[in-house]
């Protein structure tokens, strides 16, 4: 087997062991295993854990770029765009109900083990900020352009927190139905506004 679609199978075993885990549970000995490849040409890809986990984020990092990229590519309508944003909860409800955001559980982590990466696992929730942002710009939002975002963000986070929490489906489609409403409440007074 080439050694880039080695490298990537190691990152994507990794992807998923340190979100069904998390980082700190999740050893070399886990990720070899799971890739099936011994430890000796394990090191030879990565030398240390943290080397995986910035491939992993920036894994990450990249596969979310790629999700908005498609949503914009998809539809003209930002109001659109935002609500595939909301609906993410309920396309992944099984494993955020299992195993939280893995944005946010990444996030939280490392900021909790005060790890070097932080920052740049936080890029991925700033760029779900940014982007949402320009759609609530795009909406004709200006000043509350950022706001908005940031609420909706925190709401995505909280709903995944407590889908995993309570593992309640109804609720995660309730919280969906209201956040919804809300954009399309805030979307007509903002157009009824300008």
């Amino acid at each position: 087997m080439r050694a880039a679609s080695k490298r990537q199978q190691i990152v994507d075993a990794a992807d998923e062991l340190f979100y069904n885990r998390g980082f700190a549970q999740t050893s070399f000995a886990d990720i070899a295993a799971a890739v099936k490849i011994s430890r000796g040409n394990f090191y030879y890809h990565f030398k240390t854990k943290d080397e995986i986990l910035d491939a992993v984020i920036e894994k990450r990092l990249t596969d979310r770029e790629n999700l908005l990229g498609k949503w914009d590519e998809t539809s003209d309508d930002p109001m659109q765009r935002i609500v595939c944003f909301i609906r993410i909860v309920i396309v992944n409800q099984a494993k955020i109900m299992a195993y939280g955001c893995p944005v946010g559980t990444l996030t939280a982590e490392l900021t909790k083990l005060d790890h070097t990466s932080k920052d740049k696992a936080n890029e991925i929730m700033a760029l779900f900020r940014d982007w949402l942002t320009r759609q609530f710009e795009e909406l004709g939002f200006l000043a509350e352009a950022p706001r908005h975002a940031l609420h909706v963000l925190s709401w995505s986070q909280g709903v995944a927190t407590l889908a995993q929490a309570f593992k309640d489906e109804e609720f995660v489609k309730r919280e969906v139905d209201q956040i919804v409403q809300w954009l399309a409440d805030v979307s007509h007074a903002g157009t009824a506004n300008h």
